[in-house]
């Protein structure tokens, strides 16, 4: 027994040592684990947000005192607003209609005369409505700097403000609300399935393409053997571009990471281990490379990227598509990682989507066992 189990470690060493020159010997894999994930960080990190910044805004006074001065100067105080004057409302309009602006703020000749007054309104706002989420945000900011001025104006006049709710706002985890704190964690399960699916899905296929399956197969080796030994290289490349992603995150976008470091490893080293066994039930199936590495790209990075919950909200998809996104694996890493860098070590969230990976990479090794049975013994 000992014998055999000395045998098969000498062969796995063999196998492991195979791919690891293989590795050295092709630097596209190095790329995907090291250089891709700078790539992707720096077209999200900065290219992709979802604040509303420098946000241009028309303010139309038809009558500048004291009241209508102060008020149109607290969105140029403000970090969100590009503020400038017009006189005229058409004037504004046509601009809005042309996308020179965001949006209007109109304050009529009688502004003074309705401050404070149940009705009619003393202020018109007017957002363009091309991109929805950029209308939400930029009306929840003017009516923010609204009201902030307006609870100003009445204290500092002696009079209460008559508002059925004082609202309190507080927000938990990310209290800047910064989306790049939000974006960053999820992205870097995308790049974690971009860097296991690719990097694993054109092993075996690569064998096919070169003619070295049949010589493998006339060795010793064992399936297990061979399962093995292609992924434990690619797993240890896939977890150095991991952490090199999270230093990444942290160093260059300053993402606080609130949870544990080795919560962080566990979720991410089962994640890989699901990105990778994705890659090599594609590479099993698929003998040609270039059709594996599209397949990868097809079946692992674009559910990734739409139905994870990385840029999209889930809660937000009609039902049918909600069961879909169960089986996309990106989206239980995801939910840790935004929990593990914003809120901490919350393990009722972390411990059912650990759960969920240990299954889905369960049910993929029961495949690819089948499968590889199939093809290669």
């Amino acid at each position: 027994m000992s014998r055999r189990l000395a045998d098969s470690r000498r062969r796995l060493r063999g196998m492991v040592r195979k791919e690891w020159l293989q590795i050295w010997r092709d630097p596209s894999s190095i790329a995907i684990a090291f250089v891709l994930p700078v790539i992707l960080l720096f077209l999200f990190g900065y290219g992709v947000s979802l604040d509303a910044k420098d946000i241009r805004l028309g303010l139309v006074v038809e009558q500048m005192d004291s009241d209508s001065r102060n008020f149109a100067e607290s969105f140029g105080r403000s970090d969100y607003f590009m503020p400038r004057y017009f006189s005229d409302i058409r004037e504004a309009e046509q601009a809005l209609t042309e996308r020179r602006l965001d949006g209007i703020v109109w304050l009529r000749h009688d502004f003074s005369q309705r401050l404070l007054q149940p009705s009619p309104a003393a202020i018109a706002v007017r957002v363009n409505g091309v991109d929805a989420n950029e209308a939400r945000i930029t009306a929840g900011y003017i009516q923010g700097v609204w009201f902030g001025w307006l609870e100003k104006y009445a204290r500092e006049h002696g009079r209460e403000l008559d508002t059925p709710v004082q609202l309190q706002q507080r927000v938990w985890f990310n209290s800047a609300v910064i989306s790049r704190h939000y974006l960053v964690p999820g992205l870097i399960a995308i790049i974690m399935t971009l860097i296991g699916s690719l990097l694993t899905s054109m092993v075996i296929a690569r064998e096919w393409e070169r003619g070295t399956m049949e010589a493998m197969m006339a060795t010793p080796l064992r399936i297990p053997e061979v399962l093995a030994g292609k992924l434990i290289p690619y797993f240890v490349l896939g977890m150095a571009g991991m952490l090199f992603t999270v230093v990444l995150a942290k160093g260059l976008f300053a993402v606080p990471l609130r949870g544990s470091f080795g919560a962080l490893l566990l979720s991410g080293a089962l994640f890989m281990l699901v990105a990778l066994a994705m890659g090599l039930l594609i590479s099993i199936i698929a003998k040609n490379q270039f059709v594996a590495g599209q397949i990868a790209i097809i079946v692992t990075f674009l559910p990734a990227f739409i139905l994870s919950g990385f840029i999209f909200d889930i809660g937000s998809m009609p039902a049918p598509i909600q069961l879909i996104t169960h089986l996309v694996p990106a989206r239980y890493f995801v939910a840790i990682l935004q929990t593990l860098f914003l809120a901490g070590d919350i393990w009722p969230v972390i411990l059912p989507n650990l759960g969920a990976m240990a299954l889905m990479l369960l049910v993929f090794m029961m495949i690819i066992r089948r499968k590889a049975h199939k093809r290669i013994a």
